[in-house]
């Protein structure tokens, strides 16, 4: 087959030179599978799309993604057409004469990849046949009850179905890799290996399904992943089913993948089966690449998000904004899973430093996490109101001004400022400043919600008291649905407003990759996460001292919940000390890790899974050399060459120093330290399942 693109694999600016796995694409040919291509439901599709381009660039138009057909997304992201490959047509031809709708074209998105769809509905009526043919082959039942089951067996029949007959088309060349992502897809494949068609597997499990239902029942998830009864546990939950499917895949594929060294420590106990490769998720950092100018798109974001503090603080907008900083936490509402919990509580506590120690500083926490609402505050939309009517009156009052004053130069009058505003003028202002006036405090929430009394975030608002008052240094805006710019409220895409921000806060507890605080990262917006999330893990692994890069990561594993809240507190508090000057300095540090996430970098994860499934699928044809070390060897940033800045190295005690820490002598050239960054990288052990020891061992650099 032609390969009309392919990938010339460099190292990027500052990371070591690797080798190509040196497969033979034009003799290969690669199938990923997934439920979410072309249909977003959760992080798996953000995984799929960024990672499209450079799979798209390795392997040309041998590379095809397959999912399920719903004609909603295939109109807006799907340019249709028959393609152009043989074999692959009459593979479709073939299910097509069965009555089987099989959809192909190109995916709309960076690398513009094939895709084939097959529609669930047109192959519905052969339900219960699958069911049966399942069950003879690995005795897993599916209860007529559960539809996502019964469409994921009837996806997977389609898939396994396809593979054959095309693999039947190529006879011996070129040889198939498929590639299955989360137990929805698991079905063709546990299929293709019972049914021993000639085909090369990969499974990947972004987060084991049993995990998921005990963190989100407040289980004490970690300190018992080896004690659980993940049969009685399924059981009880009544997926058990569902259970056998992703556990039956991860141990019949080649190759079994996951996304983090946390979530390959909870597949081994989970579903019995320890990863061959650990796969990092990754971003297409052109997409978020600002060139050298994010320090002013955090500017000018920052400068919106200050217009709807404005307007939603109207009344009470006591506070100096450019002392402010802008907190924030986004995802979906998991409350105990995502650390919202946590964060809360921590955020009681840094509100009583900042008062006690007098801090001038203010902190405003946004909370992005959709829930069921109604519609918008009322007083949230005329908080915005005000402040447009105050900003016509001003400008009112401007234009009159202004015409006075240049009229008295002109005439080379010495200007009377007294008679520029008449009484019509001070009135419009007076009335302007009424306006402002309000009873009640600034709303906690941006819209009214559908049952506040039982809302988490408002409940436990309610039990620590932060309410937006006057004396609180710590402001909260609850906004429970997805950023838009088409919002009356805060009219931003979330990019925008990461951006804007100062510090992203992701605590969680359960967070097996974490795309929240990567892309703060390659925006060069510091965060705070865990080393419970593969995030936390991967950054710990790669970076010498995370925290001077403006990574923070929370000690969720071995420490007590108490002590992790009050290491949150610590490093919100730090945060709050630094000056302007050093949180510009640690922004720059930060954007300078997003090298680490490119998928340009990661996906050699992949391509080492693809060549280990080859060589145990075809032994005869492909070899690796069991005694080298793996191409999937990380790196270590070291610490900057400068002092960092940390608030417990370089800070005065109160942040009322920061003004004139600005003016200070000591030198700082980014160009110099990053070059010199660069220079010191350093490549290390390679990378472990899990990073072991002691409490100890896992101190961090505060």
């Amino acid at each position: 087959m032609p390969l009309v693109r392919s990938l010339s694999v460099t190292s990027l600016n500052g990371l070591p030179v690797w080798e190509d796995e040196n497969l033979p694409v034009e003799n290969l040919m690669l199938f990923e599978i997934s439920w979410e291509v072309t249909n977003k439901v959760g992080g798996i599709y953000t995984v799929i799309q960024t990672k499209a381009k450079v799979t798209a660039d390795e392997w040309g138009e041998n590379y095809v993604l397959i999912g399920p057909y719903y004609e909603h997304n295939v109109k807006t992201q799907v340019e249709v057409f028959e393609p152009s490959n043989y074999a692959i047509k009459k593979t479709m031809d073939f299910m097509r004469y069965q009555g089987f709708r099989v959809c192909f074209g190109r995916w709309l998105i960076d690398g513009n990849p094939y895709v084939l769809l097959f529609d669930i509905g047109s192959a519905a009526w052969n339900l219960d046949r699958w069911k049966g043919e399942f069950w003879d082959a690995c005795q897993i039942g599916i209860p007529h009850h559960d539809g996502e089951s019964n469409d994921a067996l009837i996806f997977g029949s389609l898939t396994a179905l396809f593979l054959k007959e095309l693999a039947d088309q190529f006879q011996d060349k070129p040889k198939i890799i498929a590639h299955f992502h989360e137990w929805q897809a698991g079905v063709g494949l546990i299929l293709s290996r019972i049914r021993q068609y000639p085909i090369a597997t990969i499974f990947t499990t972004h987060a084991t399904l049993l995990g998921r239902y005990l963190c989100a029942g407040n289980t004490d998830f970690y300190n018992r992943l080896d004690k659980f009864d993940v049969d009685r546990e399924a059981g009880e939950r009544k997926i058990y089913h569902r259970y056998c499917m992703e556990r039956a895949s991860a141990h019949c594929a080649h190759v079994f993948t996951t996304v983090s060294a946390i979530t390959a420590v909870e597949a081994e106990n989970m579903i019995k089966k320890k990863p061959d490769v650990i796969t990092p998720n990754g971003l297409n950092i052109k997409k978020f690449s600002a060139m050298h100018e994010f320090q002013n798109l955090h500017a000018l974001y920052k400068s919106r998000i200050q217009e709807f503090i404005r307007g939603h603080f109207y009344g009470h907008l006591d506070f100096n904004l450019e002392k402010t900083l802008f907190f924030f936490i986004a995802g979906r509402y998991e409350f105990t899973n995502k650390g919202a919990d946590l964060f809360i509580e921590a955020l009681s506590r840094l509100n009583f430093l900042l008062r006690v120690q007098k801090c001038d500083v203010t902190v405003v926490v946004f909370f992005i996490m959709p829930a069921k609402t109604h519609n918008f505050n009322v007083e949230t939309l005329k908080g915005q109101a005000v402040r447009k009517q105050l900003w016509d009156t001003a400008h009112l009052v401007k234009e009159k001004f202004g015409k006075r004053l240049y009229e008295a130069l002109l005439k080379g009058e010495t200007p009377d400022l007294t008679k520029f505003l008449d009484r019509d003028d001070l009135t419009v202002m007076k009335r302007a400043i009424y306006a402002t006036q309000r009873q009640s405090l600034p709303p906690v929430t941006t819209h009214n919600m559908l049952d506040d009394t039982k809302d988490p975030i408002l409940s436990t608002i309610r039990r620590i008291g932060l309410f937006n008052n006057r004396a609180d240094r710590v402001k909260i805006v609850f906004h429970p649905e997805f950023l838009s710019s088409t919002s009356p409220l805060l009219p931003m895409d979330y990019e925008e407003f990461v951006r804007g921000c100062h510090l992203g806060v992701f605590p969680s507890y359960y967070e097996p990759w974490g795309y929240t605080p990567a892309e703060c990262t390659v925006m060069g917006i510091p965060s705070v996460t865990t080393n419970l999330s593969g995030f936390g893990c991967f950054m710990q692994e790669h970076v010498a001292d995370p925290t001077s890069y403006g990574i923070y990561i929370l000690d969720r594993r071995f420490r007590s919940l108490e002590e992790s809240c009050n290491q949150l507190t610590q490093f919100m508090f730090g945060f709050c000390k630094q000056s302007r000057r050093q949180r510009i300095i640690q922004r720059n540090r930060t954007e300078r890790l997003s090298e680490l996430l490119d998928w340009r970098y990661l996906g050699r994860y992949y391509m080492h899974a693809r060549h280990l499934a080859l060589c145990r699928a075809f032994p005869e044809k492909f070899q690796m050399e069991p005694i080298a070390p793996p191409l999937t060897e990380g790196f270590r940033y070291p610490q900057p060459a400068s002092v960092p800045p940390s608030p417990s190295v370089s800070l005065h005690s109160s942040p009322h120093q920061s003004d004139d820490e600005e003016n200070g002598d000591e030198r700082y050239n980014e160009d110099e330290e990053a070059e010199k960054d660069r220079r010191n990288i350093k490549t290390p052990a390679s990378l472990s399942p899990f990073p072991t020891g002691s409490q100890s061992d896992a101190e961090y650099h505060d």
